[in-house]
């Protein structure tokens, strides 16, 4: 992979006709420290998030040693690209033969669940050639929490509820050699505060059920930095967390986990686009919807641009876009502030795009490809570094 200063060394170099995807193995490294040195437990990389196996490499290069994997795609691919990763498979809902593959094959030991149709479904799977059930099973059960503090709710597709949380706690401790409890607050979580609420939830279960409890897992929903969306300090969170979860009514040796996936690789990667056509304030580009642009079209996320060329000399003004396939639902409506002067032929860098990015991409119509480029210089906004796009107001509640 080829090694540049920036993005416009990159289009000076190139003139590019794909889009090119940035990658800055600097600043994931970073992110992977942050959690790696300051999360008061063990971090989980959401794989979903970014399966790429060079970040995956990197994460691992720098303390990250358990990988939270969603489906026996990602645990194929972290079993190969990392041999002595620890996987956990955390999907609710699995097929029996992916959990069979996983535990048999890949060695997972770790699966979550919100329901006793799944718990009888991971017993089944695991049993050994004799019919016996397995003795190493490690069980987490989802309860279902508020997303009302995040950018992108999560709260109905998984999860227990509180009523049913005590008896599959209860039925699962007969079947686990560990137990644990898992949650998720929702993608891009703006408040601490949104933990608080759920630990509460946990230990209300917990009472109820009255089993010896030996993990915590709270899940991802830490969030990066995006125009219009600028969190507290991520050690406010890890703070809050670590307070509440040491009144919860847990084994006295219980762990505490997180499943960080896009607050390890948004800093990631960013995008180069070039400019096809201009139509007043609408530029049609050649990446989208279908391709690294899915939440900007889909769930309106703001991402932050800068024109690549150094002779566009007017004022910013807000512009819309459009991707390059003939789907009118290829549209994303910004606004992106950039120069009034911007026309067809030129290019634009959107930045932290390095989660739900890249991994999104589609060969729909054809316009699946893109170079790969790493490139030395910073993120256009970091959690890490101590750049900002503004300065964060305290406990900022996005209710969207």
């Amino acid at each position: 992979m080829h090694t540049f200063p920036d993005a416009r060394s990159v289009v000076r170099a190139l003139a590019p006709d794909e889009p090119v995807i940035l990658n800055r193995p600097h600043a994931a490294a970073r992110a992977a420290r942050f959690f790696v040195e300051k999360f008061p437990g063990k971090s989980l990389y959401a794989v979903k998030a970014n399966p790429s196996p060079d970040l995956l490499q990197i994460l691992w290069d720098n303390g990250v040693t358990h990988y939270d994997v969603a489906s026996i795609a990602e645990v194929r691919l972290v079993r190969a690209t990392l041999p002595q990763g620890v996987l956990c498979f955390m999907h609710p809902v699995k097929a029996p033969s992916a959990i069979r593959e996983a535990y048999h094959t890949h060695g997972v030991k770790t699966f979550s669940l919100d329901s006793i149709e799944e718990l009888e479904k991971i017993v089944e799977a695991c049993r050994d050639e004799d019919g016996e059930p397995a003795q190493d099973l490690r069980l987490c059960v989802r309860l279902r929490v508020s997303s009302e503090y995040s950018e992108l709710s999560l709260a109905s597709k998984f999860g227990c509820d509180l009523t049913e949380a005590p008896e599959l706690l209860q039925t699962a401790r007969q079947h686990a050699d560990w137990l644990g409890v898992c949650f998720h607050v929702g993608s891009q979580a703006m408040t601490p505060f949104a933990y608080v609420q759920a630990l509460e939830r946990v230990r209300v279960a917990i009472g109820e059920a009255s089993v010896v409890i030996d993990m915590i897992d709270v899940g991802g929903g830490f969030p990066s930095v995006y125009p219009g969306m600028e969190p507290p300090p991520l050690e406010d969170y890890f703070q809050i967390i670590h307070q509440n979860f040491y009144n919860l009514p847990i084994a006295y040796n219980a762990e505490l986990w997180c499943e960080p996936g896009r607050a390890l690789c948004a800093e990631y990667s960013s995008l180069i686009v070039k400019v096809e056509k201009r139509r007043g304030e609408e530029l049609y580009i050649n990446d989208g919807a279908y391709g690294a642009l899915f939440d900007a079209a889909h769930v309106d996320w703001k991402f932050p641009v800068r024109a690549l060329e150094d002779d566009l000399i007017k004022p910013e003004m807000d512009f819309a876009f459009y991707g390059p396939t003939c789907d009118d639902a290829d549209y994303m409506q910004g606004p992106f502030v950039l120069p009034e002067d911007i026309q067809a032929g030129d290019y634009i860098e959107i930045g932290m795009l390095g989660a739900y990015g890249a991994a999104m991409k589609t060969d729909f119509n054809g316009f699946g490809a893109a170079m790969r480029i790493v490139v030395e210089d910073e993120p256009m906004a970091s959690l890490y570094d101590g750049s900002r796009l503004r300065p964060p107001a305290d406990n900022v509640v996005s209710l969207r």
